[in-house]
């Protein structure tokens, strides 16, 4: 007889039986279940962390953002970006800040907050609620540009146009700290922001023009 045929052999074997397969998918249901109910139970306490101090940890909360001096009503999800927030959920939106590396590292999406230069890609907009923000927009308009803009438009200061806001937000900063700068001390100032085509030798003469100019920065 052989031993696929044989009761001992097939006994002291492997049986991938029916009953076997429905215990081991038993077992494998029941720490699932197991599991489920440690992490809910864990949701339940987050949650009532959540109602004690009053901060959400889901949904959407009501905000009120100070962009470029006006008071904008917005609805964000507690983790939505202040970027994304300026572009994506204000109604019109604010679309000068630009969307690139989204880690912090380009400076395409530099914003003013309360005068300083912050990636508005690294900052929650439920963190910037209270404090002034300013964006590239909040410098000038096509019809009445600041001197920072208006340098950057006569000297070429821009090339495919994503780095450009943050580096006239960044300028327009600085040249407010110190109105005349030398050359390495505008490179110093830029080192946040970065530009892929390589225009960098443009923006620093349209910043240093800009200084000179005398206009409003």
């Amino acid at each position: 007889m052989s031993d696929e045929h044989d009761p001992k052999k097939k006994s002291s074997g492997y049986d991938p039986s029916r009953r076997k397969f429905l215990k081991g998918v038993g077992v494998a249901g029941a720490g699932a279940a197991l599991a489920d109910h440690f992490i809910s139970a864990e949701a339940k306490t987050a949650a009532s962390e959540s109602v004690a101090t009053g901060e959400p940890i889901a949904g959407t909360v009501n905000i009120a953002l100070e962009v470029n001096g006006a008071k904008r009503a917005v609805t964000v999800e507690p983790r939505t970006t202040l970027l994304n927030a300026l572009r994506n959920n204000l109604e019109p939106a604010v679309t000068g800040p630009k969307l690139v590396c989204d880690m912090g590292s380009c400076g395409a999406c530099t914003v003013l907050m309360n005068g300083n230069n912050v990636y508005s890609c690294l900052v929650l907009a439920v963190d910037a609620v209270g404090k002034k923000v300013t964006t590239v927009e909040g410098f000038g308009s096509p019809d009445h540009m600041s001197a920072v803009q208006s340098a950057f438009v006569e000297y070429d200061g821009s090339m495919c146009g994503f780095c450009t806001p943050g580096f006239v937000t960044t300028i327009s900063a600085y040249l407010k700290k110190n109105p005349d700068p030398s050359l390495d001390e505008v490179r110093e100032a830029c080192k946040g922001n970065f530009c892929r085509c390589g225009t960098y030798p443009k923006v620093f003469e349209a910043a240093l023009a800009a200084a000179k100019s005398g206009v409003r920065v």
